[in-house]
């Protein structure tokens, strides 16, 4: 296949995901095999809905070059990972999907797969952590694909998958989310939820203030405050989800620290100057719920550390918000 072919084949790939709803944004990386020793993968940095096919880097594993305008992806030593243990895998994605990020943080032991979906996904494992783009992470991931593993959830992160092609990459993301979806609602019940009004004070106050009722958000914001289990929503505000009364002075002052907060019968409520950021973190929250919920539910108790929640906001801020868009 043509430079140009792989290019565009991962580029229309990227938007194919996101109407999927299994990436967003820039999170989440493509490949798409060349050769024994080059890969076509996704640009660092770039969201999908801006990416051409000239943005798409193609990268030699034996040396660490690349030919394009753009550097690739910082999770490509997982993709050459994966070309260099299976001989047919021909297309690897990673993504940030709900419920397969929800399952990885309790094991995939909680899933029931039929026959067929056994055929089609294989011995589905999960990765030890390591920060996003570090050698920890390539290696942890790595290390589960040389058990064998096509299809790898990586904790606190999403899942890699590895396909024959594109057709049966996206075709295994769809059926692990299904699967996982699946046994995630086995687990977690509906919420019974007594729904409350913010104040038309603050409403007025805060125009662009968005609220995210979904059932899930709204069920956790019936707790307590608790860590970021997730990274994607950790580099966008932090290590902790803060859970804040219905009351205007309280919730100002809180949404003046950090863009997200919980409030007890509203849900999630939102507010940044950034409308990108603002539609990010109304997907993140709901995915965090879900874990939350996930975990709580099976008395796993598990939160990512401290220091890596400050490292990858201050990376966030310092870089990768800046360079989404350009």
């Amino acid at each position: 296949m043509e430079d140009l072919e792989l290019r565009k084949l991962v580029s229309d790939t990227g938007m194919e995901l996101v109407e999927k709803k299994l990436v967003a944004r820039t999170w989440g990386n493509i490949s798409a095999r060349k050769d024994a020793t080059h890969f076509a993968i996704s640009p660092s940095g770039l969201a999908y809905d801006l990416m051409t096919p000239e943005d798409v880097p193609v990268y030699n594993m034996e040396d660490g070059s690349y030919d394009g305008p753009r550097k690739p992806s910082s999770e490509k030593k997982i993709h050459a990972s994966a070309y260099q243990i299976f001989d047919d895998v021909k297309f690897v994605i990673h993504t940030h999907q709900d419920y397969a990020t929800a399952v990885g943080l309790v094991g995939a032991g909680i899933l029931d797969l039929t026959h067929e979906e056994k055929e089609i996904l294989g011995e589905i494992r999960v990765a030890g952590y390591g920060l996003p783009g570090t050698g920890k992470l390539k290696y942890n991931v790595e290390e589960q694909m040389l058990k064998g593993s096509k299809v790898v959830l990586m904790i606190h992160h999403g899942a890699v998958i590895c396909g024959t092609d594109r057709f049966d990459a996206v075709k295994k993301a769809e059926l692990l989310e299904e699967v996982c979806k699946r046994a995630v609602e086995k687990n977690i019940f509906k919420p019974l939820i007594n729904k409350v009004e913010l104040s038309s004070t603050f409403r007025n106050a805060c125009k662009d203030a968005i609220i995210v009722d979904d059932e899930n958000v709204l069920a956790i914001a019936e707790g307590k405050g608790f860590k970021c289990q997730l990274d994607d929503i950790a580099q966008m505000i932090g290590g902790k989800i803060r859970v804040i009364s219905n009351n205007d002075a309280d919730l100002l002052k809180a949404l003046n620290k950090q863009d997200l907060v919980l409030v007890k019968g509203v849900g999630a409520v939102i507010l940044t100057e950034d409308p990108d950021d603002a539609k990010a973190l109304e997907m993140l929250i709901i995915k965090s719920a879900i874990s939350k919920r996930l975990t709580d539910a099976l008395n796993v108790k598990i939160a990512l550390g401290a220091f890596d929640c400050a490292l990858m906001r201050f990376v966030y801020k310092k870089k990768y918000s800046k360079q989404k868009g350009k």
